[in-house]
């Protein structure tokens, strides 16, 4: 069911009981056990960022790689408005992210790498791993961020330490562990449409060698989509996402346990589709557009609930520590919509917003998803010359999936129904070393062997056009290696310059979606070669940090998905050759004790190289720009990848007024930016997301060396209206951002 709508006023005041609960008691707690802490100092240069990119700790200017980190303060700024993973879109250098399946769904690019896929089943050659354990199933990928001592973002190939299904990259999820400090905050805002986020964490000593924390995210939005059609004012577009994580770490001497459990509840609303929203021959909206409003005879509302628990045990024996990190994932979920997003049919008037073809009303289920991983690590402890690490990796997921449709007109009648079910193991074994062969140059090198097989059947049942029962199985299987060489060379103490080669592969896929085709699709694994040259630098007594990079790779069989088009069918496709090359940056810079600024940006070329790669075009009316084969499919030869901005931009500042001894105000921007983007492989003037400049602001006071602080917000400050996404075989189907959202928000840090 669609989220009901609750009075604002109520769930402000629920916001705010939830979020003062928890500091106020904990304060006391904390005012009982522990003297007062000292006053903190102010920061005005840069601090050391230790990153865990390579499996071991080490300071970020160190690691021979592009990455970038995303700090908490970050995070925070850009999440105001209840977004969830999605908000990393265009934050980072060559990084992207889009969804056509609402807040539980989505799907990340790296150098224009990605996949537009919405299967249940869909792989992604951008790996997330949260708290070292891969999130491999799309849903899984979209966990809340909270509580979070960084995000890394590993850019490039990484087949050797993370493996399979890793060509594009690396996005790392750190989560904030306990200590034997108490610590916590909580965070509470209120917004436009009903925007209410609650956020509180607590940890400290449990004992003398024990120590836990727990976090908690509850996010909440008003419905603010009126639909024409039923008449319904507020119908769509609100949510209650809901999360929690517990741990608890065991230290002694040289032994240590992290226990963690975490678990999300969300209800709310899937994807709206807007009818015809996009005018014939432009990317533009259609005239008369209102982002507040559909016309839709679909029914739409999604549910999920995912939990999971990790172990994670290291034993510190003289010259050596042994790794164990244990995961256990689970996940069901079920999303229904609208797919044609308006109302009736060219055979069942009256029908709009537009022409309708026909009704297109289906669902996703997945009622059973269960993920295992284990991974042992024996690794060096740190050494003046060489440092090594050795492991081995399983991985085993079995998943059901569900796909349905429904007769709209015969008062959502289920007329479709097929069951996905798909086992997929996967080991490895990897090694990696790094050796100082002189005081200012050090070889890196790592190679790993990976097994992947997949057992996937498909049983239809039902078919909404007549096409009767259905079996279909598949059995892909793959064995490959993988790995990088890099040199690193210390021009100064403060300059490093690298040049880096790694490959990837991305295992062979099954796509199984037979609701409307006799077949299902298979695509050969994708393999990539990667060269990088790079230089990270400090200067101005540390106040300035620039790091940038160019790279160029070659991918081949990469996998791609034909979404849609005039034959309604989604299926997997192998282009023989890609093409990028690209330029990165990331800059941080104290420009004054008070003024902060960072930034960071990225060119990023990808061109399919395939000249006999042909995919079907629109069903719905559009403006082919490629060339036409004889069976009236578009030739894509030369075109870039879906998805895939050619610039990316990101910038941050923030500007403090001291006040008192212990107060300050301040104003805090963020903008960030992406060039024109296509929505499918095939080229249409219709099919495109404008370039887009989005930002926030954040005016506010805190007090209390910043342990204390109200701040007033906004989100998509200039109210800026985009087209985001599109479906393209029934009718120029849009979806669109969020609209402005303007806030309070406090917070209180012990």
């Amino acid at each position: 069911m669609s989220v009901a709508r609750q009075p604002r006023s109520a769930v402000l005041a629920l916001s705010i009981t939830l979020a003062l609960a928890l500091p106020i008691s904990a304060v006391l707690a904390q005012e009982a056990a522990t003297p007062a802490k000292p006053q903190a100092a102010k920061v005005s240069e840069l601090q050391t960022v230790n990153v865990t990119a390579s499996k071991r700790v080490e300071n970020m200017q160190k690691v021979p790689m592009a990455l970038t980190v995303l700090t908490p303060d970050k995070l925070e700024a850009f999440g105001q408005a209840g977004d969830g993973v999605l908000q990393l879109a265009s934050r980072a250098p060559s990084v992207y992210a889009e969804t056509s399946y609402g807040r539980i769904f989505p799907r990340f690019y790296i150098r224009g790498l990605g996949n537009s896929d919405f299967d249940l089943n869909a792989s992604q050659p951008v790996s997330m791993v949260y708290d070292d354990i891969v999130q491999e199933n799309p849903i899984l990928k979209g966990f809340p961020l909270f509580d979070l001592e960084q995000v890394e973002v590993l850019r490039g190939p990484q087949g050797t330490l993370f493996g399979r299904n890793s060509p594009a990259g690396v996005i790392k999820f750190e989560s904030r562990k306990p200590s034997q400090e108490t610590s916590g905050y909580a965070r509470v805002s209120y917004g436009s449409l009903g925007t209410a986020n609650v956020e509180a964490a607590l940890g400290g000593a449990m004992g003398q060698h024990w120590s836990g924390r727990v976090s908690a995210l509850a996010q909440h939005r008003d419905n603010w989509i009126d639909n024409t059609y039923t008449g319904k004012k507020d119908a769509l577009g609100g949510y209650n996402d809901r999360a929690v994580r517990l741990q608890a770490l065991y230290e002694n001497g040289g032994f240590n346990a992290l226990i963690s459990a975490h678990a999300r509840w969300l209800d709310g609303t899937a994807e709206v589709n807007r009818a015809n929203a996009i005018s014939l021959g432009g990317d533009v909206f259609v005239p008369g557009f209102d982002r507040d409003k559909v016309a839709q005879d679909g029914l739409n509302k999604q549910h999920l609930f995912a939990w999971g628990s990790n172990l994670h045990l290291n034993w510190n024996v003289g010259d050596y520590t042994f790794t164990s990190i244990t995961g256990l994932e689970r996940a069901t979920t079920y999303s229904h919509g609208d797919v044609d997003g308006g109302y009736g049919a060219s055979f069942h008037p009256p029908m709009g917003p537009g022409f309708i073809p026909f009704p297109s009303e289906t669902a996703d289920a997945l009622p059973h998803d269960r993920q295992i991983t284990q991974e042992f690590r024996l690794a060096s402890n740190q050494h003046d010359k060489l440092n090594w690490q050795v492991g081995t990796y399983y991985f085993d997921e079995d998943i059901a999936i569900s796909n349905f449709d429904y007769a709209t007109f015969d008062n959502h009648a289920l007329d479709g129904y097929a069951v996905q079910t798909q086992r997929t193991k996967a080991w490895a074994v990897f090694g990696s070393a790094n050796y100082q062969l002189a005081d200012d140059f050090e070889l890196r090198a790592g190679a790993r062997w990976s097994h992947d097989s997949r057992d996937f059947k498909v049983d239809r049942l039902m078919s909404p056009i007549g096409g009767g029962p259905l079996l279909a199985t598949a059995s892909p299987h793959d064995s490959r290696w993988s790995g990088d060489l890099t040199g690193t060379w210390t021009l100064n103490p403060n300059v490093n310059v690298y040049a880096r080669i790694a490959n990837g592969f991305r295992a062979p896929s099954v796509q199984g979606r037979v609701l409307f085709a006799d077949f299902i699709s298979q695509a050969k694994p994708e393999t990539i070669t990667s060269y990088e040259l790079g230089v990270k630098t400090t200067g101005m007594d540390n106040h300035v940090r620039f790091n940038a990079d160019v790279y160029t790779y070659n991918m081949h069989n990469q996998q791609l998905t034909a979404v849609g088009g005039d034959i309604n069918v989604t299926r997997l496709l192998n282009a023989s050759k890609t093409q990028g090359y690209g330029a990165e940056f990331d800059l941080e810079a104290y420009l004054t004790p008070n003024f902060v600024l960072t930034a960071g940006g990225s060119y990023n070329h990808t061109e399919l190289k395939d000249p006999n790669l042909a995919v079907a075009v629109c069903g719905s009316g559009c403006t082919i720009l490629d060339p036409l084969n004889a069976s009236g499919n578009a030739l894509v030869y030369g075109n870039t990848l879906p998805n895939a901005p050619l610039w990316i931009g990101t910038l941050t500042a923030r500007y403090g007024i001291p006040y008192g001894d212990s107060g300050e105000f301040f104003v805090y921007t963020d903008w960030n930016y992406r060039s024109e983007v296509n929505f499918f492989l095939y080229d249409s003037a219709e099919f495109k997301g404008k370039p887009l400049l989005e930002g926030g602001l954040r005016l506010g006071y805190n007090w209390d060396y910043g342990r204390r602080e109200v701040a007033l917000y906004a989100r998509n400050l200039t109210d800026k209206r985009a087209i985001t996404g599109a479906i393209d075989f029934n009718n120029r189907t849009a979806f669109v951002n969020d609209p402005r959202v303007v806030g309070v928000e406090f917070r209180v840090e012990l």
